[in-house]
Parts: structure tokens; sequence; C-alpha cells
């Protein structure tokens, strides 16, 4: 896997070099110095859709909401964001660490649960948001055909993949298989093992799943508010260079942006995609290219300061510590998914 992840950072990086020299590197530095000071509202965006995520996963904490409070869990999902950003562990060691830095407060099967939790809303909050984006664009803006069939064929594949993870977690199946190997005296010991740390944390979800349903809506809620932080960036981007657009542009542009993130969130930091993406975007809308590659390295810097931010918090967390950061056991620690889109 991690292999795999330095294969995929070197093809990003030789994909981004190549869009910075196709756009021009003068006349995308003068394109982006327009915006100034303008940048760091674009980062103050971004920290305020970090925030509306934390929120979305503190109505996923087992217990009361209070017992953990909103600042040092928003240090947490910093420190988890950074890590998942910046360092080659395929999107999944920043959910660990979640949930290693929760334990402190919680026990091991609802730290873990509450970030499986998290990242099942965070991303149902993403494929909402896209297929409205889909639904939105379908007769706005020409995009190749395959490129349709493309994007079509993974978020169909997504979506059923998530809706499976949801009956997982709602019937409390995560389980299922090592428990199956206990039953015909498989994997021994180590399957006894896992099969009852998983067990528990079937039975946190199971009982989250059934007393906190609204709560489950309201992380929802708060996950969509913060993906849709997209559409207020497309609009202050554009504001800051002096170039307004129709409310349906902007829109259009957040609701793409959102979509090419949600089927590019296995490539590690969005190494060009997210740039290539962004220049799509802002061609379909009838935008030059070089105005997309600018808004994408604008929106790269706001996610770098809360990836630094997020470490620095992390950091702070091991030095209050007396030995390493607490975590779950491992095979509790398997279930945590990769997710696709965060950051913002």
């Amino acid at each position: 896997m991690k292999r795999l992840h330095s294969v995929l950072i070197l093809l990003g990086l030789g994909f981004l070099a190549y869009l910075v020299w196709r756009v021009g590197p003068q006349a995308l530095w003068a394109q982006f110095s327009a915006l100034g000071w303008g940048v760091c509202l674009l980062i103050l965006v971004e920290g305020a859709a970090n925030l509306a995520h934390t929120i979305g996963w503190r109505h996923c904490i087992h217990g009361a909401n209070g017992r953990v409070s909103l600042l040092r869990l928003f240090h947490m999902a910093m420190a988890g964001f950074a890590i998942n950003y910046l360092t080659p562990s395929a999107s999944m060691g920043g959910e660990v660490s979640r949930a290693g830095l929760l334990a402190s407060t919680q026990t091991g099967p609802q730290a873990v649960g509450s970030v499986l939790l998290d990242k099942l809303m965070t991303a149902l909050a993403h494929l909402l948001l896209a297929m409205l984006g889909a639904l939105f664009l379908l007769w706005r803006v020409e995009l190749p055909r395959p490129l349709w069939v493309a994007m079509a064929v993974t978020t169909v594949l997504m979506t059923g993949g998530m809706a499976a993870f949801l009956w997982l977690q709602k019937h409390g199946k995560l389980g299922g298989f090592c428990r199956w190997l206990v039953t015909h005296k498989l994997g021994g010991r180590a399957a006894e093992q896992a099969a009852g740390q998983l067990s528990k944390v079937d039975e946190v979800l199971k009982d989250f799943y059934r007393e906190r349903p609204r709560d489950l809506g309201l992380s929802l809620g708060w996950h969509l508010v913060g993906h849709s932080a997209a559409i207020l960036h497309a609009w202050l981007f554009l504001h800051l260079l002096g170039q307004p657009a129709p409310l349906a542009t902007v829109a259009g542009a957040g609701l793409l942006s959102l979509w090419f993130d949600l089927l590019t969130f296995a490539v590690p930091m969005n190494l060009g995609t997210l740039e290539g993406s962004r220049i799509l975007v802002f061609k379909a809308l009838g935008c030059e290219a070089l105005l997309g590659m600018a808004f994408g390295v604008a929106v790269r810097i706001a996610q770098l300061f809360w990836a630094c931010f997020g470490l620095a918090s992390y950091a702070v967390f091991a030095a209050r510590k007396p030995g390493p950061v607490a975590r779950p056991p491992r095979a509790v620690l398997s279930l945590v998914t990769p997710r696709p889109a965060e950051d913002e």
C-alpha cells in the first residue's frame, strides 16, 4: 500500500508540474498574486468548513456530546486530517489517530464506533451534494461523453459501497467474518480476540442507530454544511478577482468540484487532480483554464494551512502524554475505512 501511495504521489507531482507548464508559471503567479490577502479569507472559509465537520463528528460520539469540548475535538479532527493529508497512510492513518486521541475520554470501541459513524456520514453528505451537482449540471455544462460515463459508473459503485457499509453498521455485522471464523474454529486465538473486540464495536453501533437516529441526521446535516463551503470558496475566489459570476456558475463550480473530489479521494493530497479538476470545471463553465488553475492553488494553500495546524495539534497531544498516544486495539482499528473528500 505504501509503495502504491508513493507511486501516486510521483504521478500527481508530475501531472501538477505539467499543468503549471501548460498554463504558464508567470501567468499563474500574476493571477494568484491578484488575490493578495484575500487568500486569508479562503483559509477562514476552509476552517469554518472543518469546524462544521467537527460538529458533525461530535454528534456521532457515544454518550453526552459535552464529554469532549468542541475546541478539543476540533484539534483532534485537525490532527487526523493532517496525518491523512501529509503522510503515506492511504487516508487511514488519520482515522486511527482520531480514534486513538478520542480513546482518552471514551472506551476503545466507543471511540472507533464514533469515527466509523462519522466517516459514513461525511461520505454520505459528500455523495448527496455530488449527485445534486450532477442533476444541476447535466444540462448546463459540456463534458466529454466518456467522462460522464466514467463518473456515473464510479458514483453508482460508491453509492453501493456506502449502502452496504450502512447496512453492516446498523445491523452489527462488521465483525461477522471474524465471528464466523471462531464458530468454525479457524484463525486461532487472534481470530477470537478480533471477534471479541469487533463485537463490542458492533454493539456500540447498533445501540447508536437504535437510540440516537436524530444525532445521525444532525451529523449528516453539519457535514452537508461543511462540504457546501466549496460553493462559498468559488464565489469568494471570483469576487476577490473582480470577476463576479451568475449564481448558477458559482454553484456549478462548487458542486462539480465536489464531484471530482469524491471520485479522486484515493490520490494522496489530491496532487494534480485538485488543480486539474478545477481547470476542467472552470473550462466547462466557460471560464479560462488559468482561472481554474489559480483556484486550485488557492484551495490547496488553504488545505495546507489547516494540515500544518493539525500537525501542531497532534504534537501538543503527544507532548502531554507520558507515552505514545492512546490507540484502540489493532483489530478494531482495521475497520476504519479511507475517507472521500476532506477537507476542505
